[in-house]
C-alpha cells in the first residue's frame, strides 16, 4: 500500500476534529454540573501568555481544512477573526470543518504535493510545497491546538482520559 498525501492528513485531521467535539461535549457537561458559564470556560487558557480553549478549538479548524485552503490557493495566513465565546459556535465550527474535509476528493487532493505554496504572517514569509506545508506546517499546528484544548480542560478539571483525546482509531475492515 503506498500512502497517498490524503491517507496522511485527512483521516486523521477527521478522528481528532470528531473527538475535539466530543471534548467540548464533556466540557458542557462540566459547566452544567460546577455552575461555570460556558463563556468562562471558553476563556480559560493554561498560561497567562497563551490563548484560550476557543481559539485552540478554532484553531484546529484553521489548520486543517484552512492549511487545505490555503495550499489550494497557494497562500496560507493566520485566521485573526474572533471564536466563538459559546459551544454552539465551537461545535458549529467543528462540524462544518468535518463536512468539508469528507467532501475531499482524494485524487485531487493528492495533486496538491507539489503546488507551491507560502505561509505569510506580518514580515514573515515562508515558501513550502503544499505536501512540506501540510505535513511539516500545519499539521503539527493542528495537533498542537487539539492537544492545547485538551489540556486546558483537563488543568480545569473536566474528566478526559487519552482515549477522549485519541477519538475513534481507524481499525482494520
Amino acid at each position: 500500500m503506498t500512502l497517498s498525501l490524503y491517507d496522511a492528513v485527512v483521516p486523521s485531521n477527521l478522528q481528532i476534529l470528531r473527538a475535539v467535539d466530543r471534548l467540548l461535549d464533556k466540557a458542557e457537561q462540566h459547566c452544567r454540573e460546577k455552575g461555570i458559564t460556558a463563556a468562562d470556560l471558553i476563556d480559560r487558557r493554561l498560561a497567562p501568555d497563551m490563548l484560550p480553549f476557543g481559539y485552540q478549538v478554532k484553531s484546529c479548524a484553521a489548520h486543517s481544512i484552512g492549511g487545505i485552503e490555503g495550499v489550494r490557493a497557494g497562500l496560507y495566513s493566520p485566521d485573526l477573526s474572533p471564536w466563538p465565546t459559546d459551544f454552539e459556535g465551537l461545535h458549529a465550527i467543528l462540524a462544518a470543518t468535518v463536512a468539508e474535509l469528507e467532501g475531499i476528493d482524494k485524487d485531487t487532493f493528492d495533486q496538491l504535493a507539489e503546488s507551491d505554496t507560502a505561509f505569510s504572517f506580518g514580515e514573515t514569509h515562508m515558501p513550502f510545497t503544499g505536501a512540506n506545508f501540510l505535513l511539516s506546517f500545519s499539521q503539527p499546528n493542528f495537533y498542537f491546538h487539539a492537544t492545547t484544548a485538551y489540556a486546558i480542560l483537563r488543568a480545569e478539571g473536566v474528566p478526559l482520559g487519552k482515549r477522549d483525546f485519541m477519538g475513534i482509531p481507524r481499525f482494520k475492515r
